[in-house]
């Protein structure tokens, strides 16, 4: 080592730590998603359309986390797939109105148990309390960050 700089302990790096835990529940939830023909970028969207009543790409790009270039891709998968339909909107035909087919409801319906599954397995390891804490802390983190992943 040169001069008077402590070393870099990668396994000391809370960002290493938070990497491998990230990548961990990634992977898992990828696994399960495939199996119905899913990524978790197509899952997330799909998300933002059942629960959160989100139809404007721009919105959907926010919700998660993505570029603008990366949803409209994913919008264009998830269509030729039949879980959702586009239309123009009402006076403005620039605006798309993105919505659910039957075929998308359905996926929700199947994804869910996986990521509910995936989520549980790293919380089974923490005792309520720290579940609730270390959520507060990720969330605390991440206060006055860009949001959008494409950045990164």
């Amino acid at each position: 080592m040169t001069g008077d700089i402590p070393p870099y302990r990668l396994h000391d790096s809370l960002g290493y730590w938070l990497s491998v835990t990230a990548r961990l529940q990634e992977r898992r939830l990828d696994e399960k998603l495939r199996e119905i023909g899913l990524t978790r970028i197509t899952w997330c969207i799909l998300l933002g359309l059942a629960n959160e009543g989100l139809t404007q790409p721009s919105e959907l790009a926010e919700f998660v986390g993505i570029d603008r270039t990366a949803t409209s891709r994913a919008l264009r998968q998830l269509e030729q797939a039949g879980l959702l339909s586009r239309s123009s909107g009402t006076g403005d035909r620039r605006t798309r109105q993105i919505s659910l087919t039957a075929e998308g409801r359905e996926a929700v319906r199947l994804g869910t148990p996986y990521a509910r599954a995936n989520g549980q397995v790293m919380a089974d390891r923490l005792s309520e309390g720290e579940d609730v804490l270390l959520r507060q802390l990720l969330r605390k983190l991440t206060e006055g960050e860009e949001t959008q992943l494409s950045h990164l």
